[in-house]
C-alpha cells in the first residue's frame, strides 16, 4: 500500500483517516469514509483499486466531479474511464469493451445509468471488486441534496453481485451516518470520521443590508487583490450582475452558472485552475470537485442553501492548509426565495391523486410502465419529487421496480442486410432473418418491432437488445435508443387512493418543513453567539473541536444580527387581476379549468412547475411578481379572492 502512494501518488504519507479506510478495504471490508472537503476522501478508493482483482465501479452525482478526478487519475497513469450523457455512442462503446477486456481498474458513472438496460446488461458481465459512492449522503432522506435513486444502491450491491462498498461524503450528520450505515451493513468500526473542524479556516459573518453588499464585496475583494476567490450567489441573474459590477470597479471576474454553455463553463473553469483568472462569481453549480489548493476566499453573497451546503462550499477554500476566509454577506433579504425553492418541491394533493390514478388505470397485469417526462408534465410533479413519490410507493410495498428499457430502438446497416445474415447459420441466422424482416425500414432508419420478433420467433426482447448491441460492437450498424420506460411491478392493487394521496402529501409536507428548519439552523448559525468554528462542527457530530477556535467573528467579539428585509408593499394593495388574470385564462383555455391557488402561487412566486413549460408561464405578464414575498403569504392572498 505505501509502495503504491509513494510510487503512483507520490505521497509519502496518509492523511488521518485515510488509512483506516483504505486499510478496510483492502482487509475486504465495507467501509464508510467521512471526511471534511479537501481532505482526501478520493484516495480512499483510487490507491486500493490498483490492488483490487477486478474493476472498481463509482458512483458520482456530478459530471464535473468525475472529469476532474479522471484527469487525476490519466495523469498518474491508471486507466480509468467514465461513462457519461456527453459522449457519442462510440465512445460509450469503445469504453464498454475496455471494461468488459479488462483494461480499466476504475469506472465512474452517474446513479442513472444504473437504470439503462444495456448497461445493465453489460455491467452484469464485467466483474467488479469494489462499489464506490461518492456523496453518499445523497442516500440518505434525512441529508441534504437527497436523491431518490441512490436508495436503490444497495440493491444493485446484491443484484451485480459485488462483494462490498466504499462510501465517501464530506457532509454526513449524524442521523444520516447511521442511516447509510444499516442501508449498506457497515460495521460501527469501520465508519471512518476525521472531524470536521478545520483550523485555518476563518469563518466569518458579517450583517449588510442589501443595499449595501455590492459596496462591501468590492472593499473586501478589493483588499485581497490576486488572491483566489470565488462568491457565492443564489440565482443565475446575480451572477451575471455581481461579476459584470467587480470588473466594473477594477476587480476582474466572471460569473459561472448552468445557465451557461457546456463549453464557456469548461473555459471559464480551466481559466480559474490555471491562475489566469482568480474570482468567481457562481451559483452552487460550480466547485463541485475543484481541487484548486489555493483558493484564499470562499464569500458568501447570498445565504447558502443550508449548513451542509455551507460547510461544502468554504471547504473549498485553503486546501493547501493555509489560513484562509470565508465571509457571509449575511442578511435576510433573500429568504423567501430560499424557501420558495423549497416549496417549489412539493407536490400538489391533486398531483400525488394524478399519479396514484394512472398506476391503478395504466397498470396491466400488475404491471406498470411510465415515461418520467410524460408523467411529470401530467401530474405538474417535478422530476425529483416525482422519483421521491415513486420510490415512496416503493417503500410502502406497492411497487416495486423491475427494470427500465428504451421504449424504442432503432438502427442504421452498416453491412448490407445479406451481408449481415450470411455471418450466422442455423437457429441464429432464422433469428437474425427474422429481426432484419419485422424492421421497419424508413429512408436510413430501421426501428426494432418487438412484438413481432416475440410472435414470429419467440425472441425475448434481452436477447433481441443484446444481438443489437453486440452488431453495434462489430461495427455492423449503428444503434440508437430513445424514450426511457420504467416498469414497475404492482404488488398492492388494493390501496385506497384518497387515503393514500392524504398520506403522501403530509409526507411531502414533512419533508418542506425539515428543509424550512435546515433553513433557520443555518441563519441560527449565523447569528450564534458561540464560536462559529464550534458550533459547525457540533452540528456534524465532531465532539473535538475547540470551544473557542479564536479566529471567527465570534471569537473577535462580533456576534451577528442579521438585518431584516425591507419591508414590502402590503398585498391588499397588489392588483389581482392585473397580476393573475393572464395566466388564469391561458391556463382555462389549455387545461379546461381555472389554476389552482397552490399553482397561481407558485406563478407569482416564479417557481417553476412542469404545466409552465407547455403554458410559456415565464412569458405572462405577473410571473415572479411576488418573488421577494413570504410564500405562504402568497397563497393567503391568493385563497382570500380566487380570480
Amino acid at each position: 500500500m505505501h509502495g503504491t502512494l509513494a510510487r503512483i501518488f507520490g505521497y509519502q504519507q496518509l492523511r488521518p483517516g485515510q488509512e483506516a479506510a483504505i486499510g478496510a478495504v483492502l482487509a475486504g471490508r465495507s467501509a464508510a469514509a467521512i471526511f471534511p472537503t479537501g481532505s482526501g476522501k478520493s484516495l480512499c478508493y483510487q490507491l486500493p483499486a490498483l490492488h483490487l482483482p477486478h474493476l472498481t465501479l463509482v458512483v458520482s452525482p456530478l459530471l464535473a466531479l468525475m472529469q476532474d478526478q479522471l484527469a487525476f487519475l490519466h495523469a498518474r497513469g491508471i486507466s480509468a474511464a467514465s461513462i457519461d450523457s456527453a459522449q457519442s455512442r462510440e465512445q460509450v462503446a469503445a469504453v464498454m469493451a475496455r471494461a468488459k477486456a479488462g483494461e480499466l481498474k476504475i469506472l465512474m458513472i452517474s446513479v442513472e445509468r444504473l437504470k439503462n438496460e444495456r448497461f445493465r446488461h453489460f455491467i452484469g458481465q464485467v466483474p467488479i471488486s469494489l462499489l464506490v459512492i461518492d456523496e453518499a449522503h445523497c442516500i440518505s432522506e434525512w441529508g441534504h441534496n437527497f436523491r431518490p435513486d441512490y436508495l436503490k444502491l444497495p440493491d444493485y450491491q446484491r443484484q451485480f453481485g459485488i462483494p462490498q462498498v466504499l462510501l465517501l461524503t464530506a457532509t454526513a450528520t449524524p442521523p444520516v451516518i447511521a442511516d447509510m450505515q444499516a442501508k449498506f451493513a457497515i460495521a460501527a468500526g469501520d465508519v471512518v470520521t476525521t472531524g470536521f473542524y478545520r483550523a485555518n479556516l476563518n469563518l466569518l459573518v458579517e450583517p449588510v443590508a442589501g443595499r449595501d453588499k455590492q459596496r462591501r464585496l468590492v472593499e473586501w475583494l478589493g483588499a485581497k487583490a490576486g488572491q483566489p476567490s470565488i462568491v457565492y450567489v443564489t440565482q443565475q441573474k446575480t451572477a451575471e450582475q455581481v461579476a459584470e459590477h467587480l470588473a466594473r470597479c477594477g476587480i476582474p471576474a466572471s460569473a459561472y452558472h448552468a445557465g451557461m454553455a457546456h463549453e464557456q463553463r469548461e473555459a471559464i473553469q480551466r481559466q480559474f485552475m490555471a491562475g489566469q483568472l482568480n474570482c468567481i462569481v457562481a451559483t452552487i453549480a460550480f466547485g463541485m470537485g475543484i481541487d484548486k489548493a489555493d483558493i484564499r476566499n470562499v464569500v458568501h453573497f447570498d445565504l447558502p442553501k443550508s449548513i451542509e451546503n455551507y460547510s461544502q462550499e468554504i471547504g473549498r477554500a485553503g486546501r493547501d492548509g493555509q489560513p484562509s476566509d470565508c465571509l457571509v454577506l449575511a442578511n435576510r433579504d433573500s429568504l423567501n426565495v430560499l424557501e420558495n425553492f423549497v416549496y417549489g418541491d412539493t407536490p400538489e394533493l391533486d398531483g400525488i391523486r394524478c399519479v396514484l390514478d394512472e398506476l391503478l388505470a395504466s397498470a396491466q397485469d400488475g404491471q406498470w410502465e411510465l415515461l418520467l417526462n410524460a408523467l411529470s408534465e401530467q401530474s405538474n410533479i417535478r422530476q425529483l419529487p416525482l422519483k421521491t413519490l415513486l420510490v415512496q410507493l416503493e417503500l410502502r410495498g406497492i411497487i416495486a421496480p423491475r427494470y427500465a428499457y428504451f421504449a424504442e430502438y432503432r438502427f442504421k446497416y452498416l453491412l448490407e442486410p445479406e451481408a449481415l445474415l450470411a455471418r450466422f447459420d442455423g437457429e441464429r441466422r432464422q433469428f437474425v432473418a427474422a429481426l432484419v424482416a419485422t424492421a421497419q425500414r424508413a429512408r436510413t432508419w430501421c426501428t426494432v418491432d418487438f412484438a413481432a420478433l416475440y410472435q414470429q420467433h419467440q425472441a425475448e426482447r434481452g436477447r433481441v437488445v443484446k444481438a443489437l448491441d453486440y452488431f453495434q460492437e462489430k461495427g455492423w450498424i449503428e444503434l440508437e435508443s430513445k424514450q426511457m420506460t420504467e416498469v414497475y411491478a404492482l404488488l398492492d392493487p388494493s390501496f385506497d387512493p384518497d387515503a393514500l394521496s392524504a398520506e403522501l402529501h403530509g409526507y411531502f409536507q414533512q419533508q418542506e418543513r425539515s428543509e424550512i428548519a435546515r433553513i433557520h439552523a443555518m441563519l441560527a448559525l449565523f447569528e450564534s453567539p458561540q464560536c462559529l468554528s464550534q458550533r459547525l462542527a457540533a452540528y456534524f457530530g465532531d465532539q473535538h473541536a475547540p470551544q473557542r477556535c479564536g479566529h471567527c467573528s465570534v471569537c473577535h467579539g462580533q456576534v451577528a444580527r442579521l438585518p431584516p428585509a425591507p419591508p414590502l408593499p402590503e398585498l391588499a394593495e397588489r392588483d389581482r387581476q392585473g397580476l393573475c388574470g393572464a395566466f388564469s385564462q391561458r391556463h382555462q383555455e389549455l387545461k379546461g379549468s381555472s389554476p389552482s391557488a397552490e399553482c397561481l402561487t407558485r406563478f407569482l412566486c416564479g417557481i417553476s412547475a412542469p404545466l409552465f413549460g407547455k403554458l410559456k408561464a415565464r412569458g405572462i405578464a405577473g410571473f415572479a411578481a411576488l418573488d421577494s414575498y413570504p410564500y405562504a403569504e402568497v397563497r393567503a392572498w391568493v385563497e382570500s379572492g380566487r380570480v
